[in-house]
């Protein structure tokens, strides 16, 4: 009898497990820490390229389809949420050391980024490179602050509100544009040395100083720095001003809601629209939606400062070469054309509120009968319409030219037969003389000028078929007598 022993199954199991090990190795790779290619990433609109290399061991572990990714962390160098700056085609990268260039989203702006290899196939990641700044700047160019004002002054005990242009005057590209932006206030100390004073879109002065600031890109260097102010405590002989802020700047949507007109901290307020004082509008903060000339006065004891802005709310205005109503003759053309105060305009044309297609010039040459609409759309960040209106009509001629005069009318608002129409040579311009008398006798009717209108107005018939008398005596001839019958 043959013993078996587990010692005889054991052999095979662990050869078979010490392939299956070997394989799964070789199916692997490790790759190192990434190299960065520079000390910190500073881009804008016209250079955002930025190289990292890393290793990877064994060369030989990646499939013909794995891709190296490069993820990028968020400012505290937190992977949770990474964004993908770089991915290699399939099988594009197989030896190593490996370079690759990638670009910086626009939103990046801090002290602590850090980026990762990661692949696909088989999947694995690095681990992080050192820290680094990195800034996107959306905004590298001088800007204004205080509308260019080299000075100002402050009342004693107040203060005086810095405040970045929006838009300011032209040719300034406003940081306040991008709305992800931050800023730094800084005094000035000497020509060369200054100290950071202040955070934010605004500063609040109280100290006498020269002032700036500067878009925040930490480490790197930018263009993007205003002008320096010069501000000094104001005499009582010296003529002080209020700086006015508009939260929603100026010019603003006022279709999107008011803005708030904010001035400097004082004891007392009176604000103004138009040089008119606004009835309980004495607080610091004064909300409004409506364009106009606002101003205020802020008063410090026995010191006094004004302010004023001319606020833009983004109305426009528009008009039509077009009356309310428009006759016009079988075959021909109306031309509208649409004058407007918007940016950017927008137009469609309707016709009985169906819109017309390929009709969005400002331009539209009628042709059909019916009500027509106009829809004017302004563009740009302050998206509100208007609408026009107007009706084309078929020309009916008031005076067309009958052979007779007719003894026989029905003013009843059909479009056919409504009024008493006489041969040309007895209306308007003929100089004949046109009486109508009741069937008593009385003038009910008398004119020189004969329009082709009669009866003007709504008749009270006393019967169902009414008579009425009629002389027309034109210049120099013998007089026409006849009767009109009115038929309901």
């Amino acid at each position: 009898m043959v013993k078996t022993t587990s010692t005889r199954f054991l052999f095979p199991f662990l050869a078979f497990f010490m392939v299956f090990y070997t394989l799964k190795m070789e199916a692997q790779i490790v790759i190192g820490t990434p190299d960065l290619q520079f000390s910190q990433a500073c881009a804008n609109e016209t250079f955002n390229t930025f190289t990292v290399n890393f290793v990877f061991n064994p060369a030989s572990g990646v499939d013909p389809s794995n891709q190296f990714i490069v993820e990028l962390s968020d400012a505290e160098g937190d992977f949770s949420d990474p964004s993908v700056v770089f991915t290699s085609a399939p099988g594009a990268i197989t030896t190593s050391p490996a370079s690759v260039d990638f670009s910086l989203p626009i939103t990046t702006a801090g002290e602590g980024y850090k980026v990762k290899i990661r692949s696909t196939s088989p999947a694995t990641s690095s681990t992080p490179s050192t820290a680094f700044s990195a800034y996107y700047k959306l905004q590298d160019s001088p800007f204004s602050i205080n509308d260019l004002n080299p000075e100002a002054s402050f009342c004693p005990g107040g203060s005086y509100l810095l405040t970045i242009d929006n838009p300011g005057g032209p040719g300034n590209d406003s940081p306040l544009n991008y709305p992800s932006l931050s800023y730094i206030w800084f005094k000035e100390i000497n020509p060369t040395t200054f100290v950071p004073v202040g955070e934010g879109p605004t500063f609040s002065v109280t100290e006498e100083g020269v002032y700036f600031v500067e878009t925040n890109y930490g480490s790197c260097t930018s263009d993007s720095f205003s002008n320096r102010v010069t501000l000094t405590e104001a005499t009582s002989q010296d003529e002080v001003f209020a700086t006015i802020l508009s939260s929603s700047g100026n010019p603003f949507c006022g279709a999107d809601g008011p803005t708030t007109l904010t001035t400097v901290e004082g004891d007392s307020y009176q604000w103004y629209k138009e040089g008119a004082a606004i009835a309980g509008a004495t607080d610091q903060n004064y909300e409004t939606a409506v364009s106009g000339s606002y101003s205020v006065v802020v008063r410090f004891g026995i010191c006094e400062a004004t302010g004023d802005i001319d606020l833009d709310t983004g109305d426009f205005t528009s008009s039509i070469d077009a009356g309310a109503v428009n006759p016009l003759e079988e075959g021909d053309t109306l031309t509208v054309t649409v004058e407007t105060t918007a940016v950017n305009p927008q137009f469609q044309w309707l016709l009985d509120g169906e819109e017309i297609l390929g009709a969005t010039q400002s331009i539209y040459h009628a042709t059909e009968f019916g009500f027509y609409t106009v829809i004017i759309t302004q563009g740009g960040d302050c998206n509100t319409s208007q609408e026009l209106f107007f009706e084309v009509q078929e020309y009916i001629n008031p005076f067309p030219d009958v052979a007779s005069i007719p003894n026989l009318i029905s003013p009843n608002g059909d479009g056919i037969n409504d009024t008493w129409i006489i041969p040309a040579s007895y209306v308007s311009g003929s100089n004949t003389e046109v009486i109508i008398y009741s069937s008593k006798g009385d003038t009910v009717f008398s004119t020189k000028d004969y329009q082709n209108d009669w009866p003007q107005n709504q008749l009270s018939l006393s019967s169902v078929n009414q008579i009425f008398y009629y002389m027309i005596i034109p210049e120099g001839k013998e007089p026409k007598k006849g009767s009109i019958t009115i038929v309901r």
